[in-house]
């Protein structure tokens, strides 16, 4: 079978939210796309009921529209703050239908291998068909191939992962446990208080829990009122921790652990309901899983409980199926890339939407698409900006990207401060102008 020859064009891997964004700005500097979707569907994650999403039937946004829209294409007035997975998926047709992105989109198509080919890039897709494309940029996700835990024992009743639950009926005249505090697990433990026997919710450690809501207003934009005032981290923790014992009080007090950590050292819970459920008695928080024991389970503090249903909401592996991790510069379980996006060795190799944000994500990764669609543009027309960009990235290849004063956790893998990281991508957007 022959290559076909796209040497002139991008391929973007995925067409939900950062898929979209990418080739969006791609197109905007004159570079042409493929984007290759293996579902029939874009939206990605915001899909739901194809095979490639993982939000339930009640998921809403944990972010403010206002910090989660991108950057050229406001969400919708009438959309709540918090809007539903409907009226996300509905807005993505929407921002597809505005920059003419359906056109470029192949549906049903799965790229099964990436590789090197010279100065450009092999793409095999699942038929067989091979292409030779310019450059790639992957925009696959990092939230769809769950991460299983691995606890001692054997258990009689149902195990499923957050991510194959769609509806509550699953839960009904049941006694159930959530394994996992992070916000999937937070927002199933109190779906179950509403519609499960019982429900226990396993955590590992103890948390600070922020309201949707702050003197009227989502969270995350009063939070990121105090970023723009540019305070020390320290005073900003005090000053977010005394909100929050105005506001929610010590969690202990509801019967939660206390927290163990700063705050700000991990991805923040953005929940107004859960310490309400635990405090009323309907969700039971449990420490971490010591051991399955049939129709029981064993705790770290040596109780025991009577479960029909465990969900484990424990996150997702970082996977990137297509292509070898040692084109990756993979290490410490991630790949190290240069703002998250830039290898420091391919030119025309990127990563965008691999963040774990602390708001929004759709207008970060547009930040990262203009600067990828930036930087390409600058390559081809070989100016000096463009070699300048080039020796930076490099030079970043040994260094770890993990902040230090996150929690060395799976969880916090990708994590980033959104107000910090936006500011580095758009200074890097004014040493690369556009085309």
């Amino acid at each position: 079978m022959s290559i076909v020859d796209c040497r002139d064009r991008y391929c973007v891997v995925g067409a939900g939210s950062s898929g979209l964004a990418a080739a969006k700005n791609l197109r905007q500097q004159a570079v042409e796309v493929d984007v290759l979707e293996r579902s029939g569907e874009l939206g990605g994650n915001w899909a739901y009921g194809q095979g490639t999403s993982r939000v339930y039937a009640s998921t809403h946004t944990i972010s403010s529209k206002r910090l989660t829209e991108f950057c050229d294409f406001g969400m919708p007035a009438h959309f709540p703050n918090f809007p539903h997975h409907s009226q996300v998926f509905e807005y993505l047709k929407a921002y597809a239908e505005h920059f003419g992105l359906r056109a470029c989109i192949e549906f049903n198509t799965s790229l099964e291998r990436l590789e090197p080919d010279g100065p450009h890039w092999l793409a095999t897709l699942a038929g067989g068909e091979q292409r030779r494309y310019a450059g790639v940029v992957i925009a696959n996700g990092h939230n769809w191939d769950p991460r299983w835990p691995e606890f001692p024992g054997h258990f009689d009743g149902q195990i499923i992962h957050s991510a194959d639950y769609k509806t509550p009926d699953v839960l009904r005249g049941r006694r159930v446990l959530v394994v996992g505090a992070g916000n999937t697990g937070c927002d199933l433990a109190v779906e179950a208080a509403l519609h499960a026997d019982t429900v226990f919710h396993s955590m590992r450690r103890g948390y600070y829990y922020v309201p949707k809501f702050l003197f009227g207003r989502p969270s995350d934009v009063v939070g990121e009122k105090l970023l723009r005032l540019g305070l020390p981290d320290r005073l900003r923790r005090w000053i977010v921790r005394c909100v929050l014992r105005l506001t929610v009080g010590e969690v202990h007090r509801y019967g939660l652990p206390a927290p163990d950590h700063e705050l700000f050292a991990s991805h923040p819970i953005v929940n107004s309901q859960l310490p309400y459920y635990v405090a009323h008695g309907r969700i039971k928080p449990k420490p971490n899983v010591a051991q399955l024991c049939g129709d029981r389970v064993q705790f770290a503090d040596d109780s025991h409980e009577q479960v029909d249903l465990v969900i484990y909401a424990t996150g997702y592996n970082i996977t990137i199926p297509f292509i070898d991790r040692q084109h990756l510069n993979w290490r410490d379980g991630r790949p190290q890339l240069f703002l998250n996006i830039f290898h420091p060795q391919f030119d025309n190799l990127f990563i965008v939407g691999l963040i774990q944000p602390d708001s929004g994500q759709f207008g970060l990764v547009d930040h990262q698409s203009q600067l990828v669609a930036r930087f390409v543009a600058a390559t081809r027309a070989a100016r000096p900006e463009a070699d300048a960009f080039r020796r930076q990235k490099a030079a970043y290849a040994e260094k770890s990207l993990r902040e230090a004063h996150y929690l060395d956790t799976p969880r916090n893998l990708l994590e980033v401060e959104h107000y910090r990281y936006r500011k580095q991508l758009v200074r890097q957007m004014q040493h690369l102008r556009a085309a």
